[in-house]
């Protein structure tokens, strides 16, 4: 089958090659791919960023989110039978979504919202599953409590705005002014131009902020919180808990506290927390969230579609910026279906 493989680590690590279709386990549905979205981890995985954590086998297919028509199902498998249309995150050490098939865990993968093309399911998985394990899971978000979204008009910042407004709360964002009517339309209540103003000196108050451009902006972050407030990067730095998380060997987990150490100091002295947040594949999360789709109270944003043989085309453009609002999807369906 056709594939994106990282050959190496790099920039240029990535070509297209001819790979054996994935062997298909007990637990596992094989996914004729129709559509893949396109994700900053993507980036981060193909750099090594985490490969002392993360212990991929080279070459080894990339792509985080998929939909697709199941074509094949394990002897252990239940809940989904051949032809059912699915899309999912699938685990760490299990990507591929840059091919033609795809074999998945059947605990990550879920039904296709029915009111969303393969495409635009395709771009919902890792950023909504994102959304809801930051919104819900860590920080539980309650009606009346005040969240700051940066970069609201990109993929996992349009979809927070909406899931955080769904929750109740008082949503503010920071965004271009291009993309000020868009994020208005998410559900945004306070919009930040970061093109004219200091988001730190305009913004106080708030319980939670979710960070996904680190360094300077996260440091600045920490300002707009209230007293106990969180601050979660999707970014980094990482800290101990995410090499829990992946099952690391306790000495990784020291040196992940040392590279947080300084924003986690800075948070302490101003008297609010800083966590680090790496998603984790989740099938029945996405269950959920495909009902929220369905219902109309969560709708995916769509940049562009680029075909599959493109892929490359499709990464160097979102790792270039030139993103102008939500996702970019690549398409195996032929005339992008």
């Amino acid at each position: 089958m056709k594939a994106f493989v990282v050959e190496k680590y790099g920039k240029d690590g990535v070509r297209a090659a001819d790979v054996p279709e994935p062997a298909v386990g007990d637990r596992d549905v094989l996914v004729k791919v129709s559509a893949a979205g396109i994700n900053p981890l993507d980036k981060m995985v193909r750099n090594g960023e985490f490969k002392r954590l993360l212990k991929y086998k080279l070459p080894f297919v990339l792509g985080h989110d998929v939909a697709g028509v199941v074509t094949r199902v394990g002897p252990a498998v239940h809940g989904f039978t051949v032809g059912d249309e699915v899309y999912a995150r699938p685990r760490d050490l299990r990507i591929g979504g840059f091919a033609e098939f795809i074999a998945i865990d059947m605990d990550d993968v879920a039904p296709k919202p029915a009111s969303l093309t393969l495409q635009e399911a395709a771009a919902v998985p890792l950023v909504a599953l994102t959304a809801w394990q930051i919104l819900v899971d860590r920080a539980d978000v309650k009606p009346g409590q005040k969240v700051l979204v940066h970069a609201g008009a990109g993929g996992l910042g349009s979809t927070v705005i909406q899931l955080a407004k769904l929750l109740g709360a008082t949503v503010a964002t920071t965004t271009s002014t291009k993309t000020e009517e868009l994020v208005r339309s998410l559900g945004a209540d306070v919009v930040v131009d970061y093109t004219k103003e200091d988001f730190a000196k305009v913004l106080s108050g708030y319980d939670l902020v979710l960070d996904s451009l680190g360094g300077a902006n996260l440091e600045k972050s920490l300002t707009v919180l209230k007293p106990g407030g969180l601050a979660i990067s999707v970014v980094g730095p990482p800290d101990a808990d995410f090499a829990k998380q992946l099952g690391a060997p306790a000495f990784l987990g020291l040196i992940m506290n040392t590279l947080s150490r300084k924003i986690r100091k800075q948070a302490k002295a101003l008297g609010v927390r800083y966590q680090f947040l790496f998603m984790r594949a989740n099938g029945s999360q996405l269950r959920r969230l495909g009902a929220l789709y369905d219902s109309g109270e969560l709708r995916p944003v769509i940049d562009s579609t680029f075909p599959f043989d493109r892929t490359l085309e499709a990464m160097a453009y979102v790792e270039q910026g030139r993103t102008k609002a939500g996702k970019v999807v690549v398409s195996l369906i032929p005339d992008n279906g």
